[in-house]
């Protein structure tokens, strides 16, 4: 098992490098260009969109009785809330934990700048999403898999996307999950790892079979109960330490810069850690949200876009940044024996007392387990992309909610975070080719919808006519 954690550790530099961050930051920058900084200018709008409505839509068909029938649709703030319970996850309290540890504190602010032009291009990809989506039983579907196939007609291309998906969210990333959640309470509670991921299983495999609404229910009950309790507790620490906040932003500036070295951290080692696992948190360009991002039931694809646009903000710069300055507050980052989430718990201990890791362990469960059933969702969306066969369902269902999950609880922190550190790679790369090909429709999508809003439109409307080029690819937006 060592050899093969050693293998995949080279792999995954040698593939990461500077060229994946290049590319990364590049296609951030370039979208934050030609959107004329759509992250900053539209906010107001971003958080006027989260009380949006499901737009109700009737299909041109007839039921049984003669009726007209009516699908089942997913509000923009379910879509969000969904997508925020994936990127809201370990990312957040074990993934910032061990960047810090490995990266130095200066990781902080790379993953910041990753954020603020991430969120151009999670823009782009989700609002591709809506404008290529399709019908589906229950609600719409769509994600990189089919704004490739439609938008570039590479069915290989969109093939391997898919594949890359599945393995990368719906499989290894909830090994990831679990084996935060099983860490977590075996170091609050002593409980064993086995038993926790046989409960973990248990309970996700019950969710996964109710499909998305039953996940988009869950989500909306979860995330912003998770999200919220965990930032009022990191705030009123920060507020108790206010004095030490100059000096933890001076430690973090100057670290990102290689300007002082603290915990053996170097330039290098703080922009590769700080992108890597900022991408892991926030997912803007690894084409995940997206396909979330697609079932939402909205009057004009820009809409989903700025939506999900919101979502990295919320993710890396409000819930990533609390866990970043509780430990560097603390101190403890200095610590080489602590690692990812026992680096936040220890962290969380020196603050607030004996109730900390317990604290931390019960949110962890929260992130991670709402991860979990987002990150299968990824993946179900993209296998019925592959083929439509039941068994083949099935069976992605009991290896994503079930066996993962175990594989997870019984793997090391190292194995499980190189694994998907691997896939993750590979998937962000393929998806960054499409979103570049296909960012020429956005423009023209983002630029209708700003015109509609100057003419007093509150509400801004798409139709399929309004690019002739696409209108025999797009199965919605009649």
């Amino acid at each position: 098992m060592m050899e093969l954690n050693d293998l995949i550790t080279s792999v995954n530099n040698a593939v990461w490098g500077y060229v994946l961050i290049a590319a990364l930051v590049g296609c951030g920058i370039w979208f934050t260009i030609k959107t004329r900084f759509v992250q900053f200018r539209m906010v107001g709008e971003m958080l006027r969109l989260l009380t949006d409505s499901a737009v109700d839509t009737i299909d041109n068909q007839v039921g049984e009785k003669g009726h007209e029938v009516r699908r089942k649709h997913i509000s923009s703030f379910q879509a969000f809330a969904v997508s925020v319970a994936t990127r809201v996850g370990t990312g957040n309290l074990a993934g910032v934990a061990s960047a810090i540890a490995i990266g130095g504190p200066g990781t902080v602010f790379w993953m910041w700048v990753i954020a603020l032009i991430g969120a151009a291009t999670a823009f782009v990809e989700s609002t591709l999403a809506q404008l290529f989506k399709q019908r589906h039983k229950d609600s719409f579907i769509g994600g990189p898999a089919y704004y490739i196939q439609r938008g570039l007609h590479q069915r290989w291309m969109a093939i391997l996307f898919a594949i890359l998906i599945t393995c990368q969210f719906g499989l290894s990333n909830n090994s990831i999950q679990a084996n935060t959640i099983c860490g977590a309470m075996q170091e609050a509670f002593g409980w064993s790892p086995a038993w926790v991921g046989g409960i973990l299983a248990a309970t996700a495999l019950f969710i996964v079979f109710g499909g998305i609404q039953r996940i988009a229910q869950v989500s909306v009950v979860l995330v912003p109960m998770m999200a919220i309790g965990y930032v009022v507790l990191a705030f009123v620490i920060i507020v108790l330490n206010v004095e030490q906040i100059p000096h933890v932003l001076k430690v973090i500036v100057l670290n990102a810069f290689g300007i002082e070295q603290i915990a053996g951290g170097s330039i290098g080692a703080a922009i590769m850690n700080g992108v890597r696992r900022g991408l892991f948190s926030n997912e803007a360009g690894e084409g995940s949200a997206p396909n979330v991002a697609a079932t939402a039931s909205v009057s004009h694809p820009v809409k989903q876009g700025l939506v999900q646009s919101l979502g990295v903000f919320t993710d890396t710069l409000l819930v990533c940044s609390c866990t970043a300055f509780i430990i560097l507050i603390s101190g403890l980052y200095q610590v080489p024996e602590l690692n990812g989430i026992a680096l936040t718990q220890s962290a969380m201990q020196s603050e607030v007392g004996a109730v900390g890791p317990i604290f931390v362990a019960v949110a962890i469960f929260l992130f991670a387990f709402s991860s979990i059933i987002g990150n299968y969702y990824y993946g179900e969306a993209n296998i019925r992309f592959i083929t439509p066969n039941a068994t083949v369902m099935t069976v992605y269902r009991i290896f994503s909610a079930g066996v993962m999950i175990i594989f997870g609880a019984l793997a090391s922190f190292e194995l499980v975070w190189n694994i998907v550190d691997f896939f993750m790679a590979f998937l962000t790369a393929c998806n960054l080719t499409a979103i570049v090909l296909l960012g020429r429709y956005v423009f023209r999508l983002l630029d209708d919808y700003r015109k509609q809003k100057k003419q007093g439109i509150k509400e801004p409307v798409f139709h399929r006519s309004q690019i002739p080029e696409l209108e025999h690819e797009l199965e919605c937006w009649e």
